[in-house]
């Protein structure tokens, strides 16, 4: 959903090349921070467009289930879902591979374009086969930009400015979190679910315009050192997207017929992966690569955790689906304090270090939920946990973003960008997936089952069930706090 070289401020030992922007010529650095007045319009752009992208994915799940009764189409709910990440994993290759060999703008307006062109699919649908045609497109178009903005941090902002404006990527998620589905339910309640999707296609033209621009004056064109892409890298990039088709369709109806494709998806992940992500990232190799799976591990563990903590608090202690949503909400703000902490230009040298103890903190924070699962423990220890957990993600997600810049020569900026996302996305589906077989096999299919849920009731029968799914994430995030400390080189 990339980073190397010394803290912001700096400067390398010996004389270090400087790549050429062949057209148009560059823009000279200026002093001030990323809303000085060289920077205003680029950076409310580009921020704009993230913070519209972050809420639709946060809204989206609230019309989907109202979207998938009317269109006739619950039996392929899932693949609603899945259409858009198995995409965007193929577009944020071919963002990286564009973006280094031609620069960011291309993938950036087609991206948007892209994006915006699947909203109205899904708008105007009339079957539920052309509304997961229009989240495939979705995926397209966002893997696209995601990646692309990256390059343009890496070419228009100096080294010191680029941990703000990533941290202010990391922050455009944290308000629509909160009131993205209370938006996309007053909406799809009012208006019908189909204005979540077109309403957004409208929103996105101002800021579009606004950076555009911006970009061309100071990102657009090729590097006149740019090395040729790799022979074979989109090809391995379907096969990537096809293997996580093929994955989440076997988690999803686990039986014997599931088995050839989770094999076959298998061993498509495996030889992708060791082409698309950097080589020695799966053995924490120091460095760029331990920066990459840092990100995997921290995203995938939290992300997978999280998924499962309101249906714990309401099935075994009996909060109501609002107040267990309310439970995670303080996470926001805490995520948004993480960012801003990890970038402060006083405090650079240090953020491996705040990243190794962001990893404790999130580790902490998954082995602790699991607590409410004893009567005697207060429900709201899962809120303060989890408070303290996203303060940690905050830190590691932003700090890993700055990292892989640093880290990450400009002509590799778009490649390397492009796996830190992958890691990030395949880490989401794999944990997922098999915190859901661990659920479903310690007797968490029973869960609920004979409860009415929504009216507050309880299930408190089947608590291993959740220890089978936070313990071992925990032990994931924990390992995680190993990985941070080699992202030194």
């Amino acid at each position: 959903m990339s980073t190397s070289q010394q803290p912001d401020g700096a400067e390398a030992a010996g004389p270090v090349p400087i790549p050429v922007l062949v057209e148009p010529a560059p823009v000279p650095a200026a002093a001030g921070g990323v809303l000085s007045r060289p920077y205003l319009a680029l950076s409310l752009g580009i921020v704009s467009v993230v913070l519209l992208i972050a809420f639709e994915a946060t809204a989206v799940g609230t019309a989907m289930p109202v979207a998938a009764r009317e269109l006739h189409g619950v039996p392929l709910y899932a693949f609603a879902f899945s259409a858009y990440f198995t995409t965007s994993l193929f577009a944020m290759v071919l963002a990286g591979q564009w973006a280094d060999r031609a620069g960011p703008l291309a993938p950036i307006t087609l991206g948007i374009g892209g994006f915006a062109a699947g909203l109205l699919l899904c708008g105007t649908a009339g079957s539920m086969w052309v509304f997961v045609l229009g989240r495939a497109v979705q995926g397209l178009g966002g893997g696209l930009v995601i990646v692309a903005l990256y390059v343009v941090v890496s070419r228009a902002y100096p080294r010191r400015l680029q941990p703000a404006i990533l941290a202010a990527f990391s922050a455009c998620w944290v308000v629509p979190s909160v009131v993205g589905p209370l938006i996309a339910g007053t909406v799809t309640e009012h208006l019908g679910w189909r204005w979540v999707f077109l309403g957004i296609p409208l929103l996105i033209l101002l800021p579009l315009l606004i950076a555009l621009p911006q970009i061309r004056r100071r990102a657009a064109g090729p590097l006149s050192d740019a090395a040729p892409a790799p022979r074979g890298r989109l090809a391995w990039a379907f096969a990537l997207s096809l293997a996580a088709g093929l994955l989440q369709y076997a988690a999803g109806d686990l039986n014997r017929w599931s088995l050839p494709p989770a094999l076959v998806g298998a061993v498509l992940l495996a030889l992708a992966v060791r082409v698309l992500l950097p080589r020695g990232t799966w053995r924490a190799a120091r460095g760029l690569p331990a920066v990459v799976l840092l990100r995997g591990v921290a995203a995938g563990a939290f992300i997978a955790a999280e998924s499962f903590v309101p249906l714990m608090l309401v099935t075994q202690r009996g909060l109501s689906p609002t107040l267990a949503g309310l439970s995670l909400a303080l996470g926001g703000s805490t995520w948004a304090f993480g960012s801003w902490v990890q970038a402060r230009p006083a405090w650079s040298a240090y953020r491996r270090t705040f990243m190794t103890f962001g990893m404790v903190l999130v580790a902490g924070a998954i082995a602790t939920a699991p607590g409410v699962l004893l009567s005697w423990t207060p429900v709201w220890i899962v809120a303060v946990a989890w408070g303290f957990g996203c303060f940690g993600m905050g830190i590691v997600t932003s700090g890993t973003s700055t990292l892989l810049l640093e880290l990450s020569a400009p002509e590799e900026a778009g490649t390397n960008s492009a796996a830190l996302q992958m890691s990030d996305g395949l880490s989401n589906v794999l944990l997922l997936a098999l915190g859901g077989a661990a659920f479903a096999a310690a007797g968490g299919g029973a869960v609920g089952a004979a409860h009415d849920l929504t009216a507050g009731g309880t299930d408190p029968g089947h608590p291993a069930a959740f220890a089978a799914v936070f313990l071992p994430l925990a032990l994931v995030a924990a390992a995680g706090v190993g990985v941070a400390r080699r992202t030194r080189e």
